[in-house]
């Protein structure tokens, strides 16, 4: 048995996994007007911890490196389509319970908020794998904001949770999907995050390891 099966032959894959339907665009209003109102009022604010940083969908009059607590930044979410396939799913990353995480905050523009964020749950909630959810959210300058984010729904099919380096390097190594492969979207987010002076330390040393496991 090689490194790579034997550190994951625990966990099924290409694991059975059921989406179900894809949210028409009436549950996708009405997940994002029931999430508007819990908005607490002024500003709206939009947290970006993945490929939201490097390819951002909604228009922004103001961007501030930020910090959120209570959750970190995962590839814990399985992806059939965008980096992968049914038949070789992918990852894509979300924010799950413990910690903390870096990333940014956009100050939403106003005069076309509505569509921006039907635009962003369209992206997001094609399929309702997150909870949108107002996160406390720590700016660079040191002032705290309500900002939206969207956390991990641990209970449905298509959470992968913490994975094994083995089965992570397998994914990393071959899983692609219409948008490329999961290894390319996680080396974008990285150099995203390297580049703007807020690595995630933790990350680096997993996509290393990982690494490393490939050339066992």
């Amino acid at each position: 048995m090689s490194a790579i099966e034997s550190l994951s032959w625990q966990v099924p894959y290409p694991p059975s996994l059921d989406f179900g339907q894809q949210l028409t665009r009436e549950q996708l209003f009405n997940s994002m007007q029931s999430t508007m109102a819990r908005h607490h009022g002024g500003p709206v604010w939009l947290f970006a911890y993945g490929s939201l940083i490097w390819r951002p969908e909604c228009h922004s009059v103001e961007r501030q490196r930020a910090r959120v607590h209570g959750y970190h930044r995962g590839l814990y979410l399985w992806s059939h389509e965008h980096r992968g396939t049914p038949e070789c799913p992918g990852l894509v990353f979300g924010l799950d319970r413990g910690g903390s995480c870096s990333g940014f905050a956009y100050r939403l523009e106003e005069s076309n908020l509505d569509e921006s964020l039907m635009a962003l749950w369209q992206r997001e909630m094609p399929y309702p794998a997150y909870r949108p959810h107002w996160l406390t959210c720590r700016l660079n300058d040191g002032s705290k904001v309500q900002a939206l984010g969207f956390v991990l729904e641990r209970h449905l099919p298509c959470y992968a949770g913490d994975l094994p380096d083995g089965l992570l390097s397998q994914i990393l190594a071959s899983a692609k999907g219409r948008y490329g492969s999961t290894r390319d979207y996680v080396e974008q987010t990285l150099n995203a995050l390297r580049s703007h002076q807020m690595p995630d330390r933790n990350l680096e040393a997993r996509f290393r390891r990982c690494h490393n496991l490939r050339e066992v």
